[in-house]
């Protein structure tokens, strides 16, 4: 997974103090980073006095910058004693030490993808059919879905969208393939994943949709049940017929 792949930011700190007459101050603290190594990690300390933010630190600026006469005056003190040090150790005792427990204990967690393959009506064109294939229920969002035929990619007539939230911490993604079908040929669409160790591969058969044969094999099932039901009956009448006694008439 590459750097510009993951770009995670959390909140450390989050002190707020409140007047009797409704002012506000508060200190917030974030680290945004894209690996556990130092290059990769900045820390950011914000100063705001009722929502205006006067005063901020950033490490990759390595010093305190202020927005307001006030926060330039802190700032100039600060850049010259020791809070200056403080945040720039903050980086690695406080930042990567932080991180380091999120790559190990949350980052590091992968939910493995589910697939179906199926036939969709293609939009008007020079194509015949459409696929669809649909990923659920996977985690971190990096995916990557291929269309293959006979073992070789696809890239042409190819849609696919974003990787679309759950709303549950899981994502899913949808890929469209139109084409015209071919005797003896195998498409199939493959998926990588990070919580995959080999890509996962489903072929598409192009016999029945699941769908069809489900309803092929309920309306089988219910004609033998039907003809069950009658010769029960049929069974039934012939025993009935055979006790019955008949009185002639005069």
């Amino acid at each position: 997974m590459s750097s510009s792949q993951l770009l995670l930011r959390f909140s450390l700190i989050l002190l707020s103090v409140y007047g009797a007459d409704g002012f506000e101050n508060f200190v917030a603290s974030r680290c945004v980073f894209n690996s556990t190594e130092l290059p990769d990690i900045e820390l950011i300390e914000s100063y705001y006095y009722n929502k205006l933010e006067f005063i901020r630190f950033n490490s990759t600026v390595g010093r305190f910058v202020g927005y307001t006469p006030l926060g330039m005056m802190n700032a100039d003190r600060w850049n010259n004693g020791e809070e200056l040090p403080i945040r720039k150790g903050q980086v690695e005792s406080y930042c990567q030490h932080n991180i380091k427990n999120w790559y190990n204990n949350i980052l590091g967690k992968t939910a493995k993808p589910y697939m179906t393959l199926s036939s969709v009506s293609p939009p008007g064109g020079k194509h015949t059919a459409m696929l669809m294939c649909s990923v659920y229920d996977f985690y971190p969002k990096q995916i990557s879905v291929t269309w293959l035929r006979d073992g070789h990619p696809i890239t042409s007539e190819v849609t696919s969208t974003d990787e679309l939230e759950d709303g549950d911490w899981y994502y899913q993604i949808h890929s469209h393939l139109e084409y015209t079908p071919r005797s003896g040929e195998r498409i199939s669409c493959m998926v990588e994943h990070p919580s995959l160790q080999t890509p996962m591969v489903k072929d598409w058969d192009a016999s029945l949709p699941e769908s069809d044969r489900n309803k092929i094999a309920i309306g089988a099932s219910g004609l033998v049940l039907g003809l069950v039901l009658c010769l029960a009956g049929f069974i039934y009448y012939k025993k009935k017929s055979r006790g019955r006694i008949l009185v002639p008439n005069h």
